[in-house]
């Protein structure tokens, strides 16, 4: 139990049309990791141009659904264009301030408060046949 993961992925639909059923900066309780990634997902725009980009991200939440300290990168998959890289970086880190605090329901908010989380966002567009 030392750490919780969870993965923030678009993929071929699946992960946006969950994500659409929930507004950024909805005050809907949360009470699951899954609930948790979409309220986060709900708030990403990656910019466009960073096909095939990823980030994962290390951070903390308090009960209150408000962040433990600055998020740290653990992991990047970025592209050869330093603009498009920050763009993408800070697209990630501006979901997570649009979707802080988390309104986590009581007994959510016990259960993951401190606890490691290590999203994984990365962008692949949706596939056209």
């Amino acid at each position: 139990m030392a750490a919780l993961a969870f993965a923030v992925m678009v993929s071929s639909g699946s992960g946006r049309a969950q994500a659409e059923e929930r507004a950024c900066g909805s005050r809907d309780p949360v009470n699951s990791i899954s609930d948790m990634a979409e309220a986060i997902y709900a708030c990403w725009q990656p910019p466009p141009g960073t096909d095939g980009m990823a980030l994962t991200l290390r951070f903390s939440l308090r009960r209150d659904g408000t962040l433990i300290g600055k998020p740290r990168a653990t992991f990047s998959k970025l592209g050869q264009d330093d603009r498009l890289n920050k763009a993408f970086v800070a697209s990630v880190l501006e979901a997570l301030d649009k979707a802080l605090p988390v309104p986590f329901t009581e007994s959510m908010g016990g259960a993951i408060a401190g606890r490691i989380l290590s999203p994984l966002f990365t962008w692949t567009p949706e596939r056209k046949s």
